[in-house]
């Protein structure tokens, strides 16, 4: 029998806060009655902060992420468009496979896993691109399997370098409200997003940001939907309604997650996942290990894909934490799968927290064959995460 809480440090689903769940602990609601709708306007104007549009619209599907890909999808594009995409981790991937499934035409960059999405590469299919025949370019923004960040506003700089006029597509699941996004100044036009990471809530809710660009382009779009179709959300969305049964649960958590978000200042939830995240990569180059991701610049503050020496499982050490010590790590996804392990560091998450995960790591690791000195990563992150506290502590002093 397991006593204590289960430790929770995979990308997603994250830790949902105490407070979040018991504001989902509410009897069910007449989801047409005359005041339902007013108490969630708020809802989508806060998400377009997150966002950081102003002029683009938010709307809440029922429905992971991946039920977001397909809305911007259907309604944006026509069957046979052709559209440049990057394979660079599992979820990139899945984006390909997704677009491919629904009959577009995929111009497929592949780059080792490890890189981001290429700009350079983009530039070149672009500008070859005379006839304006690539109707929508699409970025990953935050590869979850391999702990990479995309450079999206270098993607925006190719289109605009070459003017080109393709909707620009950007998967935001797991960096919405834990990495810089920019939904206007980068010129995104199908923000792709969900409930379960940085917005720490339960999967359930796909999210999604649309350009005034995109909104129009949904007007003449030609591919099949029914249950994603933009006009009916829009419509009804204005009053704080949906055409048809909301999650009304997930909403109150999104609510309270929300106020969370703006109590704490979404710029210092940013530099929170930053601090913590530098924590961690800290660790990992303590204990003498690799990370997936190539090169500083692609480094993910929201998750960290840590490579195994070669003679070792990484599946034995998410194994061993797992069953000995009620810690949950990432596993590597598939051709990583047994490589790589990772930990998840996004949502509701401090330093404490954060040292727990590294020193149950360090045992994982130990009892998995892994030659690793206890305590070297967890000393790392604790120089780190105190000298920054105490640095900031003396300018606080000196600002007095």
């Amino acid at each position: 029998m397991k006593t204590g809480i289960a430790h929770l440090y995979i990308p997603g689903p994250t830790n949902v806060p105490d407070a979040v769940r018991q504001a989902m602990n509410v009897p069910m609601q007449d989801m047409r009655a005359h005041d339902f709708g007013a108490q969630w306007i708020g809802l989508f104007n806060d998400l377009k902060g997150l966002f950081r549009t102003v002029d683009g619209t938010v709307m809440l599907f029922p429905g992971s992420g991946t039920a977001a890909w397909e809305a911007a999808i259907t309604n944006t594009l026509n069957p046979g468009d052709r559209v440049l995409m990057a394979r660079h981790g599992q979820f990139s991937t899945l984006w390909v496979e997704m677009a491919e499934r629904l009959g577009l035409e995929v111009d497929v960059v592949d780059v080792d896993w490890g890189q981001g999405t290429p700009a350079t590469e983009f530039a070149a299919r672009l500008a070859a691109d005379r006839k304006g025949q690539i109707k929508a370019v699409f970025v990953t923004h935050n590869e979850t399997a391999t702990g990479v960040t995309s450079d999206v506003a270098a993607v925006r700089r190719a289109m605009t370098d070459t003017h080109h006029d393709a909707l620009l597509f950007v998967d935001a699941v797991s960096s919405l409200a834990s990495v810089d996004f920019r939904m206007d100044d980068w010129g995104v036009d199908l923000a792709v997003s969900g409930s379960q990471k940085g917005l720490m809530c339960p999967a359930g809710l796909g999210v999604l940001g649309v350009s005034v660009k995109a909104m129009a382009a949904a007007q003449t779009a030609t591919m099949r939907r029914a249950y994603f179709e933009f006009k009916d959300m829009v419509n009804l969305n204005a009053g704080g309604y949906f055409p048809y049964t909301p999650p009304t649960q997930l909403l109150h958590g999104m609510r309270c997650a929300l106020d969370r978000i703006k109590a704490e200042g979404l710029d210092n939830v940013l530099a929170r996942h930053a601090r913590l995240a530098e924590g961690v990569r800290r660790a990992v180059a303590a204990w003498g290990l690799e990370l997936v991701a190539e090169h500083p610049s692609l480094y993910s503050n929201t998750v960290s894909a840590i490579r195994v020496p070669a003679d070792v499982d990484a599946r034995e050490v998410i194994r061993i934490a797992y069953d000995r010590y009620c810690l949950s790590l990432g596993s590597g996804l598939s051709r990583l799968a047994g490589k790589v392990f990772r930990i998840g560091h996004l949502g509701d998450l401090n330093e404490g927290m954060a040292l727990t995960a590294l020193s149950v790591t360090e045992m994982a690791m130990a009892e998995a064959g892994v030659n690793i000195r206890f305590g070297s990563g967890v000393a790392a992150a604790q120089h780190w995460f105190s000298t920054g506290r105490m640095a900031g502590a003396q300018v606080n002093v000196a600002a007095e």
